[in-house]
């Protein structure tokens, strides 16, 4: 007898720990600290980072999160494990092991960073926060890079170290009148990938001017000898006055898509290269040997990951995309964007001769073909100007989109 698995979905439920025996395993999946928040909501968790995290809140759909991060504010609890690289010799390993030089980012400051395997396959990426000249927290998004750095940290001295960091993220128009009014005195200014240290419901925390998801917005990273939930409350309490929304993971899905930010284990990993899902400008070709590094000076250059508008529907994920009735791709990620009125997704072509203006045809979700059509990264807001605060774009309705796509524009 088989099952087809496929109809069916998993996710990791909260339940009373009435007198259970211990169980070893749970540290595979921990809560955030601020999950408390969550549970009226009759949350659904799924795993990232061996964390837990919401993918489903019964409070709010997924098209009013999309919504929310637009046009106000949202809160939003993360799986992102950072993980503490400290000594004399941090720099210098995480310069080895990421394909950007860390030595040109300054104390205060961010960067984004990935790192790859010998062969030029991709690993994870994440955001890098240079808290002292000797001390850096790399934010990851899901896999293993503590033993990566294991690995590569013989006979240097570093300390390689989990330092129970928790991180939280608001995002939205809205998201710095709620930093300005749980905070107290910022830096000024406050720019793009700055980090500060803050103080919120007289606990001490750390924030960057960072998020996933392209809109304006930053995250807070909670530290283990804080009253984390006085901090938690009281962004969640003075948010509501800006019409701040508690989210889950979908919140993002459709506008990081839209934008262009890849997900580490779906839109790369270790069978692609950096250039073929277009960050092949973040690999610094100077004079550091980096790992990876003799692989993808050999590789091809070409991009073969794109962004790609569907009518009237979501398409599933998988080797769906066709071309003449014939495979000729990869769904990676796939939404509904409810401001664009499209099916929208990041698609990974077997051929880099197929681009954008591409017609495709994909599967949907409820099993009909759909129309779509490659396009370039971001869909809109091409210079990423929204997230820096050089742009207020709040949209104050959908753009009717109707097939064909290459007809449609932004005013971004």
């Amino acid at each position: 007898m088989t099952f087809d698995l496929s109809s069916l979905r998993f996710v990791v439920k909260a339940k009373l720990n009435k007198g259970a025996r211990p169980r070893e395993l749970s540290h595979t999946m921990v809560p955030h600290p601020l999950s408390y928040q969550e549970l009226p909501y009759d949350p659904e968790y799924t795993l990232y980072n061996n964390r837990l995290t919401p993918e489903s809140l019964s409070h709010v759909t997924e098209d009013q999160m999309y919504w929310k991060i637009r046009t106000e504010v949202i809160f939003r609890h993360t799986g992102e494990l950072p993980i503490e690289i400290s000594g004399p010799d941090a720099e210098s390993l995480l310069s080895h092991v990421f394909t950007r030089d860390v030595s040109k980012v300054k104390v205060g400051r961010c960067s984004y960073q990935f790192a790859c395997y010998h062969d030029g396959g991709m690993i994870t990426d994440g955001v890098l926060l240079r808290l002292a000249q000797d001390r850096f927290w790399m934010v990851q998004a899901d896999g293993d890079m503590f033993s990566w750095y294991k690995a590569h940290a013989h006979g240097l001295d570093v300390t390689i170290s989990d330092p129970n960091v928790w991180v939280s993220q608001v995002q939205g128009p809205r998201s710095i009148e709620v930093l300005n009014s749980v905070a107290g005195s910022l830096p000024d200014p406050f720019r793009y990938f700055d980090l500060s240290e803050v103080t919120i419901a007289g606990q001490k925390a750390i924030i960057s001017r960072t998020g996933f998801s392209n809109e304006l917005g930053w995250e807070i990273y909670l530290m283990p000898d804080t009253d984390i939930a006085a901090i938690g409350d009281h962004i969640l309490e003075v948010g509501k006055t800006f019409g701040m929304t508690l989210t889950a993971a979908p919140v993002f899905r459709s506008r990081r898509i839209e934008a262009g930010l890849l997900n580490a284990g779906s839109d790369f990993d270790e069978t692609t290269t950096p250039f073929e899902v277009g960050l092949g400008h973040l690999v610094e070709f100077d004079h550091r040997d980096f790992v990876g590094r003799e692989a993808l000076e050999r590789s091809e250059r070409q991009c073969r990951t794109w962004g790609m508008r569907v009518s009237g529907g979501i398409a599933n994920l998988g080797r769906i995309i066709k071309v003449n009735e014939q495979v000729a791709g990869r769904v990676c990620s796939s939404g509904w964007s409810p401001y664009q009125g499209c099916g929208v997704a990041i698609a990974r072509m077997d051929k880099s001769s197929l681009g954008p203006g591409a017609q495709v045809q994909v599967e949907g979700i409820d099993g009909s073909v759909l129309e779509g059509e490659l396009c370039t990264l971001p869909m809109y807001d091409k210079k990423r100007l929204i997230p820096r605060g050089k742009l207020v774009d709040i949209p104050t309705q959908p753009i009717l989109m109707k097939y064909p796509i290459h007809t449609i524009s932004s005013s971004n």
